[in-house]
């Protein structure tokens, strides 16, 4: 940028609202992420020699990777040209693209590429980008809120340095705010805006670490507030509340978020901890995720970490469907959470879950032997005559409605799939099974095996 971009810049934020007005333009008024510009790192010193490599900002909303970019762009010689990827697309990239190549040819001078939400662009999109990368007619900028792992196409990804920004802390967002009432040029100053302590508090909690949503509510706080008879815009926490009316929820269904979330739900379940269950379950619920994916997750947790330990889990979560599926959201947030509650404060056991896996590691690389005759059906004469069905035991006919027989092919005889735990209800199931198979189930060394 030169003096007359600088102009037209600040001519264009005379309008602009106040987080994009207090936007810093220097690394000394940038607030946070020490572990990435602070004395020494190695993008603070990039951004000091005006040297970039290409960068990918990977962060929350509101932690500053715009902001980033434009420092990014006081610093270097290079032309700076900015492309949202919500609304461009592979024409405006090429045209971008193509001033970048006629500048570079007549001037000597690079341009850096700087592409707001870069997820949102596919592979094509992001694949037009590639050569241009790699010849150095663009240095690329790309701002995600995403994972660029899944998001970013590999060669990009690759040619690029990923730098992770972290959510702001409660008093950074708190020093923005101060910043921003005090400043006369950019923010607030000249409205002579006062805001008390819990006004304050509210404020910073409520912006769920994004400087944006925090600013914006000030801004509507103090321009929705009547100067007193002195001229002071005295903001109380009613104003505040009022002007955030909903707290930002940081959430994204389709996300990194949305799955980070889900698994700390399964893995604070398993680790029998109801309160935090409950708190990853409200986390998505009150997001708007879809319930019904919330609850399909529970009925998997009934049988993969609970089993046979409480069978009763699987029809509660079962209950659980039923009761969202009829009811709809928000009243079936309580048959959620009460199913929540029940599988984190039952018995676990991984039996089933282990078992199935080693049976269908079997099936899947065994020999996959007939069944053995005397279990198979003989509706016909001739099935009869070649022994299908001879031998066979009805068990209804032996004392305890038991009776030992072979059910496994030749190959596998003898062989144990499944090993119950002492767990809950499966303690029941174990003792019934040392009776009956006592080769299989009764010499078993408890004192071996890992408390499951």
């Amino acid at each position: 940028m030169d003096m007359f971009d600088h102009q037209l810049e600040k001519d264009r934020l005379k309008g602009a609202p106040l987080a994009a007005r207090m936007r810093p333009a220097t690394l000394a008024e940038f607030v946070g992420q020490e572990h990435i510009i602070g004395e020494g790192r190695v993008l603070r010193r990039a951004i000091n020699s005006g040297t970039l490599p290409s960068v990918v900002l990977w962060g929350p909303p509101g932690s500053g990777k715009t902001t980033l970019a434009y420092i990014m762009a006081q610093a270097t010689s290079a032309h700076f040209s900015s492309v949202s990827a919500v609304s461009a697309g592979v024409a405006d990239l090429r045209k971008v693209i193509e001033e970048a190549r006629e500048r570079r040819k007549l001037y000597g001078q690079r341009t850096l590429l700087f592409i707001d939400e870069i997820h949102r662009f596919n592979k094509a999109q992001q694949d037009a980008i590639l050569p241009h990368v790699e010849d150095g007619t663009v240095t690329f900028i790309g701002a995600t809120t995403e994972n660029p792992s899944f998001e970013v196409i590999s060669p990009l990804l690759s040619r690029s340095q990923v730098f992770v920004l972290k959510p702001l802390a409660p008093p950074e967002i708190a020093a923005i705010v101060s910043r921003a009432i005090d400043d006369r040029e950019r923010g607030l100053g000249a409205f002579n805006v006062a805001l008390d302590e819990p006004a304050l508090d509210y404020l910073v909690s409520m912006s769920n670490a994004d400087a944006r949503t925090a600013l914006n509510a000030l801004e509507v706080a103090a321009m929705t507030t009547p100067p007193d008879v002195e001229g002071r815009r005295f903001i109380t926490l009613p104003v505040v509340e009022d002007a955030v009316q909903h707290r930002a929820i940081l959430y994204d269904k389709n996300g990194e978020q949305h799955y980070d979330i889900i698994s700390a739900l399964h893995k604070t379940m398993r680790g029998s901890d109801p309160d935090a269950a409950l708190y990853w379950l409200a986390r998505m619920v009150e997001a708007g995720d879809d319930p019904l994916y919330i609850v399909r997750r529970l009925v998997r947790f009934a049988s993969e970490d609970v089993g046979m330990a409480d069978p009763q889990a699987l029809v509660v979560a079962m209950a659980a469907q039923q009761a969202v599926h009829f009811i709809g959201m928000p009243e079936g947030n309580l048959a959620l959470a009460q199913a929540v509650v029940y599988l984190a404060t039952a018995p676990k056991s991984n039996s089933l879950y282990t078992a199935y896996s080693n049976v269908r590691r079997e099936v899947t690389h065994g020999r996959n032997e007939p069944v053995p005759l005397h279990l198979r059906n003989a509706p016909t004469k001739l099935m009869r005559d070649i022994g299908y069905g001879e031998g066979y035991k009805y068990a209804h006919e032996f004392k305890g409605h038991f009776v030992r027989q072979q059910n496994l092919p030749d190959s596998l005889k003898g062989r144990q799939f499944y090993e119950p735990s002492e767990q809950g209800f499966e303690k029941q199931v174990l003792a019934r099974l040392k009776n009956w198979w006592p080769e299989r189930y009764g010499n078993k060394s408890d004192e071996s095996k890992p408390d499951r």
